[in-house]
């Protein structure tokens, strides 16, 4: 199976920019130099990976406006959360914790409970949840003025709180308000914003990449960019890119249907393309040698003991992210998901589906320009 390129992704990417404007204690490890004018606007537009790029790009036209640079990778799992929590923090997963769509939280009982990452839980403290510093925090800190340009509801969500903390939120519905706050941000120098639109990755879950609802999501990033284009002050430089791409599913497994596959199972956790698996107490090698045997066409299956020492999450892992990690790690190959026999409405009714290391998950595209 691919893997991602540790060394050349998200979080490399954003410790560069942060380092371009100066913040002490950060390398500028893609080698990208000073920033221009002091003014970096980061894009992240969800679900946009190299393979669409590479398949559709008549219908990207805007990106001619921009300098291609070579692809750079997700880590996995190839998801929203574990990729905007490397943006934010500048590290791998294996540090910051934020392991997938859901984990189970530790000690919180049998079977336990999953914290899904993007609507989170009360009970949970963002702050404590992930504790490293994030660069944003860091770059306040050294006086660069920090601005998280979004939709209006992801504000003071628990994700936010834990993963990109430390930035001035504007909240922002259309294209073009999002626009004029990036803009707005970044008038005096230095000056960073962060900006997200999640469109593309919205219309890929529901209808596929390459799907009609999914072609008319490109006009959005079309829009979004000749906005930013012409209003963001000159000198100002913008980096384009994603936190993933997306796979059109061509095989459900449901797991425990018609298969054994539930038979020590206590939860399951992640998502379709990148699951963890928790299971009772002393029965990792049997299920894991009985997932092999059922999956291996459609998955691949690690123990947690191989997932960490395999990298898969880095090659640092906390304790905090072992407690975390599944007791197996199951990866879908191919155009396979795996579907928690609890959720099989809406995890079946989705087309477009990422997490796993498919190269067309992890390879997400990078282009910049200064204005």
């Amino acid at each position: 199976m691919p893997t991602p390129n540790l060394t050349r992704g998200l979080a490399q990417l954003s410790n560069s920019i942060f380092a371009s404007l100066g913040v002490s204690g950060l390398a500028d490890e893609m080698a990208i130099g000073e920033s221009p004018s002091g003014r970096e606007c980061f894009v992240l537009i969800d679900g946009m990976g190299q393979a669409a790029i590479d398949k559709y790009g008549s219908h990207f036209p805007i990106f001619a406006q921009f300098l291609a640079q070579p692809s750079i990778s997700s880590y996995f799992p190839s998801t929203t959360a574990v990729s905007l929590s490397s943006i934010g923090t500048g590290v791998l997963p294996g540090v910051h914790g934020m392991l997938g769509y859901t984990v189970r939280v530790p000690r919180s009982g049998e079977p336990g409970r999953l914290l899904n990452s993007l609507k989170w839980d009360e009970r949970v403290d963002p702050v404590i949840w992930q504790s490293t510093k994030t660069l944003f925090e860091r770059a306040t800190q050294h006086g660069v003025s920090v601005t998280h340009v979004a939709a209006k509801r992801y504000e003071g969500s628990g994700f936010t709180q834990a993963a990109l903390r430390g930035a001035t939120y504007l909240g922002a519905n259309q294209i073009a308000d999002i626009a004029n706050g990036a803009a707005a941000s970044l008038k005096k120098s230095p000056s960073y914003a962060y900006v997200y639109i999640n469109h593309l990755d919205a219309a890929g879950h529901d209808e596929g990449v390459g799907s009609e609802k999914w072609f008319a999501a490109c006009l959005s990033i079309e829009e979004l960019l000749k906005a930013l284009l012409h209003k963001l002050p000159k000198g100002t430089r913008i980096w384009v890119t994603s936190d993933h791409g997306m796979v059109n599913v061509a095989e459900k497994i449901i797991l425990g249907q018609d298969n054994s596959l539930m038979n020590n199972v206590t939860l399951v956790g992640g998502e379709p393309r990148a699951r963890h698996i928790y299971l009772r107490e002393g029965s990792e090698q049997e299920t894991a040698i009985d997932w092999r045997e059922q999956l291996g066409e459609y998955a691949d299956i690690y123990t947690r003991t191989e997932a960490i020492a395999a990298g898969l999450f880095g090659a640092e892992v906390s304790l905090d992210s072992s407690e975390r990690m599944g007791d197996l790690i199951a990866i879908a190959k191919g155009g396979a998901i795996l579907i928690d026999p609890t959720r099989v409405s809406q995890e079946s009714a989705m087309v477009g589906h990422h997490g796993g290391l498919e190269t067309a998950e992890t390879s997400i595209p990078l282009f910049t320009q200064t204005i």
